[in-house]
This record gives C-alpha cells, structure tokens and sequence, in this order.
C-alpha cells in the first residue's frame, strides 16, 4: 500500500470513527462546520471573522454563511467596533453559550468513553500519535521541558537507541545491549548527589535523553545523549547537553568526558560549540560497522 493509499484509508475510518460524516454532529442539530465556528467562538469568547476564515482554513464566504446561518437561529450576535465597522465583532448570544456548552461536553464525554474502552498503554499510544500528526502537518515550535528520569524511562531509552540508531546507521543490537548495560549499572549504582539523567519532553511525550555519571571523584561522564528525529532543529540537544555541563560544575567535577562517533555530524557540533575538545581517535567496529570512535572533553575550572 502507498503513503497516499495509508493516508486516504486513515482519513476514512477517523472521520467515521469519530461521527463527522452524520449532518447531527454529536447527537446536536448542527453539522460539524456550525459546530465547529459555535466552539471557537464558546473558546475565544470573541473574534473577527477574519481570525476565524484564518485559523479555520476556511473561505470568507463559506464562513459568512455559517454565521449568517447562526445569526439566523438567534446563537451568534456580530457588532461592528465603532473605530472600524468593516471588522464586525462575533460573540456568542446566551442561546449560543447554551449551545456550546452542550457541545463541548457531548464532546469530552465521547472522548472520554472512546479511550475508556482502550487499555491505559493504548491510551498514551493513541495520544502519542495523535501528537505526532499534528506536529508533522502543522509544525510549530513547542515548549521543551527537562525532567529527571522516573521508572520507565530507562526502557525507553534503551528501546528509542536501539531503533533509531539501527535506522539511521545500521548499528544492530550490539549497540542496543551496550545501552541497556548502561541503563542498568545507572540503575543499579544511581548516586544522587554526583549523577542525573534527563528526559526531554514536548507536549508530554519524551523526545530526548541524556545522562551524566560519576566517572571517578573529579571527572563526570556524558552519556547516551539522543533527540528523536522529529524533534531534531530545535536546540533539544544543546539544552541537554548544557545541562550536563550545569550539573556537572554543580556537583564538584573538574572535567566533562564523553564517546562520540565521527559520523555522528550534529552531536560533535554541539560539544564543540559548547567548549568541549576532542582528544583522541581510534576506529573500532563494536557495532557491527566500520566506525572511529572519538573521546571529547570539556574542563569545568
């Protein structure tokens, strides 16, 4: 089946999933477009149309008659702005504020009852995914938030190493065991006060990952530092990185050490940007591939 194909048969079941395809959207009398301009105005509290035609996609004389079908039916009340009588305020009357709140609760009680139905795992997969159409046909820069780990997220991050790093560059699981060795000894050995690993988030779903770890009294190590390949461009790893570096002068260390790759272009330039050097090379094949292996440091001092 072809992108399109997967596309197109996805739009089909979604929209018959979710009752859009019905002229009485969630059980009301309005078609899903009424329904749709009665919950951005219920949202907004006010606007112009001109917002609406924008943020909607809509064609100005489509939506003109949505509103006028609206106004008709005593739900939307339109006041032109003494300054400007060209940009005519919209509102909704009490009889509209009526309408969306019925609404907006057939709504969430339909969600609701949809992801009732799936198991907790499937709900945060559904939610997951649903995040990521959205982040992919309508890309926008989004708030990053770092967190410190918490149980699961080792799993997680040994699993997203494992398939990203195999896609991009054929490592194979001798790099997915390698980093599930680490995961565990951090686990295993987790020293609170000289160690840290980080979670990247956006929207609630982890996009990234990196950990310091005690290397000896004076010397921090950085470690499985990775940002999800959708999440890439927007300074993801830089932050990771400088909050390593952070951590590290916080907790006493006087050195920042850490194993690289060659081919691995936009990581390397991240650490030189932030101070770090590297200091040697040496070409292995610990991963099934032809690699050269590069240790870089950053002093603290």
């Amino acid at each position: 089946m072809s992108r399109v194909d997967a596309v197109r048969r996805f739009n089909r079941f979604y929209t018959r999933r979710i009752g859009v395809l019905t002229h009485d959207y969630l059980g009301s009398s309005f078609p899903l477009p009424q329904a749709r301009v009665l919950y951005e105005l219920g949202e907004r509290g006010e606007c112009t149309a001109s917002q609406l035609c924008a943020d909607l996609d809509l064609d100005a004389g489509y939506l003109s008659r949505l509103v006028a079908g609206l106004r008709r039916e005593g739900l939307v009340a339109a006041q032109a702005p003494s300054d400007d009588r060209r940009r005519r305020r919209l509102t909704l009357t009490p009889k509209g504020r009526k309408a969306f709140a019925t609404l907006d609760e057939s709504s969430r009680r339909a969600m609701g009852e949809m992801l009732a139905a799936l198991p907790p795992p499937h709900r945060q997969k559904l939610v997951q995914a649903m995040s990521a159409v959205q982040s992919a046909l309508e890309p926008k820069a989004k708030a990053v938030t770092l967190r410190a780990h918490r149980p699961g997220d080792i799993g997680w991050v040994v699993s997203r190493h494992g398939k990203v790093y195999d896609d991009e560059y054929g490592w194979g699981p001798g790099f997915e065991a390698l980093v599930g060795e680490i995961g565990a000894k951090f686990l295993r050995e987790f020293d609170a006060k000289r160690e840290r690993a980080w979670i990247a988030e956006v929207d609630g779903e982890p996009v990234g990952s990196v950990f310091v770890v005690k290397q000896s009294s004076s010397v921090a190590k950085l470690r499985l530092l990775l940002v999800e390949p959708h999440a890439r461009g927007h300074g993801v790893g830089r932050r990771l990185v400088q909050q390593c570096i952070d951590f590290s002068r916080k907790a006493g260390y006087r050195k920042l050490v850490l194993w690289t790759q060659s081919n691995l272009t936009a990581a390397r330039a991240i650490y030189a940007s932030l101070g770090f050097r590297k200091v040697k090379s040496q070409p292995h094949r610990d991963f099934g591939v032809p690699l050269t292996g590069e240790y870089w440091e950053l002093k603290l001092n």
